[in-house]
């Protein structure tokens, strides 16, 4: 009795350990954790079950005292529950076919039919939410039945999911007995009372199939919490390229409303250069760009402020062409370049120079935006209080966590100077595979 008893509750350590092991890889975890699925996508799912489960088989064959990792109708019903009723009989076909090897002819037919009865179970669901929320507790699901505002056709589910679970095992003892174990594996009798035994059986077949299920289900939760994460990040993001669009737009189009009068045809050359920048942005969607590509965005912009500011403003570039290919966040310069002609260069009478630098330095990436502007007390807020300073410091630091610092340096009289370094490899972001 004690042998017996050991070996049950072995076989639930068992499944538990290989339901914890099976979710490691990333495409496996997807698979398995996905609604719904292709005809393909099920026949690779059965396959996964296959390699899991038909090892213990072959063990269980070879090594009689390993029948604790006998586990095929387990997962028979699992594959079934997870990914349908075909999934579920290719499953268990596959994982019968070493039984079948050694002499247990039912086996096939068995796990088959153990297989389509759990994508019955699974088809008979009224949400694909109520296999996940199944407990291994029985009082938990008994409990679902009579709580105020749930669904009875829902919590009904998990009642007779219980007891059909229950009693695919005991079929399976009684087939055992009825053919002496010659064609399939069942527990054999040796206990005085041979009902406690198929209770036994019955409650370790129940929690072999619940276990995993609540395995899987904590990391489906965290799957869905990282997506959601994600989803977030670049709902904040979009939300924060919003910010910087309509503010480029609207003085670009004063500096258009002030020339319409004065020079209608230097007013059509800043249209049309600002159709090309719209052009441009609308094209790309992705949160990062190439440096080369934000360069030339940026020589755009800075014709139509040429427009404006005429021989007051001029550019500087000093850039390290092994930087150019690497990605930054799109619209990175566009702010900067703004703020210093805004608050720096429009402020002084005589104009001034803006300097773009970029350079590699080992696996990081240095851009200076410079300029020799009015500049700002020491203790002022510098840190970017404005728009578009901020903007750009919040996206660095959604995109690249605290993998990157911006220096802000200015005085009164001298300018401004800010710095950003960021890291080469592209950051695991929502706009960038990590």
């Amino acid at each position: 009795m004690k042998d017996q008893l050991i070996t049950l509750l072995v076989k639930v350590g068992v499944i538990a350990s290989v339901a914890s092991f099976g979710v490691r890889s990333t495409a496996i975890r997807r698979m398995l954790l996905r609604d719904e699925r292709t005809l393909d996508q099920r026949v690779r799912l059965s396959l996964w079950f296959a390699v899991l489960f038909v090892p213990g088989e072959i063990i269980r064959i070879l090594a009689p005292d390993y029948s604790a990792l006998d586990l095929a109708l387990e997962a028979s019903l699992l594959a079934g529950l997870m990914g349908g009723y075909v999934s579920g009989m290719l499953a268990g076909i596959l994982l019968a076919i070493p039984a079948a090897i050694n002499g247990e002819y039912l086996a096939i037919p068995f796990y088959a039919a153990a297989g389509l009865g759990g994508g019955l179970l699974r088809d008979s669901a009224s949400n694909p939410d109520d296999v996940w929320r199944f407990s291994p507790f029985p009082d938990v699901n008994l409990y679902r039945i009579f709580e105020p505002g749930r669904e009875l056709r829902s919590a009904l589910f998990h009642a007779y999911f219980t007891g059909a679970v229950v009693a695919i095992e005991l079929l399976r003892q009684g087939l055992g007995r009825e053919f002496h174990g010659r064609h399939i594996l069942f527990t054999t009798v040796t206990w005085d009372d041979p009902a406690l035994l198929l209770l036994a059986s019955g409650v370790s077949t129940y929690f072999c199939v619940t276990i995993p299920i609540r395995v899987w289900n904590s990391t489906r939760n965290e799957v869905r919490l990282e997506e959601q994460a994600r989803l977030l990040l670049t709902a904040r993001l979009e939300t924060l390229a919003s910010q910087i669009n309509p503010h480029f737009l609207f003085n670009t189009l004063n500096s258009i409303a002030s020339l319409i009068r004065i020079n209608p045809e230097r007013a059509r050359t800043m249209v049309v250069q600002l159709a090309r920048i719209m052009r441009r942005r609308l094209r790309s969607q992705d949160h990062f760009s190439p440096l080369r590509d934000e360069l030339d965005f940026i020589g755009d912009y800075l014709a139509i402020e040429l427009e404006r500011f005429g021989e007051k403003l001029r550019v500087v570039r000093e850039i390290d062409p092994a930087s150019t290919d690497i990605p930054v966040p799109a619209m990175l310069l566009q702010p900067l370049v703004e703020n210093s002609i805004r608050h720096g260069i429009a402020g002084k009478v005589d104009g001034g120079t803006i300097t773009l630098r970029a350079r590699r330095s080992g696996e990081r990436l240095m851009i200076e935006v410079e300029d020799d502007g009015v500049g700002m007390p020491s203790e002022a807020p510098v840190a970017g209080n404005g728009i578009g300073v901020s903007n750009v410091r919040e996206r660095l630091q959604v995109l690249y966590n605290h993998d990157y610092s911006m220096i802000i340096e200015s005085q009164p009289g001298c300018g401004t100077r800010i710095l950003i370094e960021v890291p080469i490899q592209s950051p695991a972001s929502p706009g960038r595979p990590g």
